[in-house]
């Protein structure tokens, strides 16, 4: 059974999301950011960099990363269509957007509020005509609605900035994995 250490509302939730909607059994580890517990020798015997999220496959191997995580996910539960298997145009589509979600739209926080309207504005441009990321469901929507989701109330945005993106996450917030995710992690919080 795979093991997922997470905190909640963190970037853990974009893991957590994906265990869900491939159904994948899974035991979830609270380790709370909030309490210092992801600075516990303990914790960072798991993963030495601290963060969450951190996966533990069937095997014992320990993957740490959004990307990695939901790539393993996606590989791992076929069935859930989280992965365009075969189709290689829309396999590198979902890396690119992975890439870029983790280093541009992530990455912009550290830079400042002009960063993330600018990486918003691409985001924005790059989902235009599509109601997914890369035309269907996949994991690079996941990736990309956790990052939206917990940087845009810091933007404080007029409504109607990003229509686009806003449409996206109103689609995600509409799925079960992720009312699921989002009522079992407020329990944590």
């Amino acid at each position: 059974m795979l093991k997922l250490y997470f905190s909640p509302m963190t970037s853990s939730l974009a893991t957590h999301i994906a265990l869900i909607e491939c159904n994948a059994p899974h035991e979830l580890v609270p380790t709370l950011m909030a309490k210092q517990e992801t600075r516990a020798p303990a914790f960072l015997a798991i993963n030495p960099a601290g963060k969450v999220p951190a996966l533990v496959t069937d095997s014992g191997r320990i993957l740490t990363e959004v990307a990695g995580t939901l790539y393993y996910i996606a590989k791992k539960y076929p069935a859930a269509g989280l992965w365009p298997e075969g189709d290689l145009e829309a396999e590198a589509d979902v890396i690119s957007w992975m890439s870029f979600v983790a280093s541009t739209v992530h990455g912009s926080r550290a830079k400042g509020p002009e960063h993330v309207e600018e990486a918003f504005s691409i985001a924005n441009a790059r989902l235009a005509g599509r109601e997914w990321a890369i035309g269907r469901y996949s994991i690079a929507d996941i990736h990309l609605f956790r990052v939206y989701w917990r940087f845009r109330p810091g933007m404080n945005a007029v409504p109607g900035t990003y229509p686009v993106l806003e449409a996206h996450y109103d689609r995600m917030m509409a799925r079960p994995a992720v009312k699921k995710a989002f009522e079992i992690e407020k329990k944590f919080e």
